[in-house]
């Protein structure tokens, strides 16, 4: 289970208190907590990190890396049970304007979290079965994203 975090304090005032630092643990957080949310999602933290911060100097993986968290987030909703309601191409968007990447992920993974119960971060969930699985589709292989 990950954690619930204040929207507004995740978005600035924990990183400009940090001066940027914490933005980095907390997107290296949220992803770990999208691969131990849901092990079909593939994600490796660290190179999630790497890619905004020395990514940039490549110019494209930063913008890969918003994108594709914000993909993941929404895989989470829907392993959670929730309509996907994340998408990362907003979340490219807002974070052209002054950053709300941050809050606008935040707060969709504060959804999934108050769905699951709210328990403590780190507290293993079961997710609800898919909905294929009653039917007795076959389940899906790993979903594989960087």
């Amino acid at each position: 289970m990950g954690k619930t975090r204040n929207i507004f304090l995740v978005w600035l005032v924990w990183p400009l208190i940090t001066l940027g630092i914490y933005r980095l643990v907390w997107w290296y957080k949220i992803n770990r907590e999208a691969r131990d949310l849901d092990e079909r999602i593939i994600v490796s933290p660290g190179v999630a990190v790497l890619a905004i911060t020395l990514g940039v100097f490549i110019i494209v993986p930063p913008f890969v890396s918003v994108y594709k968290t914000g993909e993941r987030i929404g895989q989470m909703q829907a392993a959670a049970g929730l309509a996907s309601s994340c998408n990362g191409v907003l979340g490219l968007i807002a974070s052209f304007v002054f950053g709300l990447d941050a809050l606008y992920y935040q707060s969709e993974l504060n959804k999934i979290w108050a769905h699951l119960g709210g328990a403590p971060e780190g507290t293993p969930v079961t997710l609800p079965a898919p909905p294929g699985a009653a039917a007795g589709w076959p389940e899906q292989g790993p979903v594989t994203t960087t």
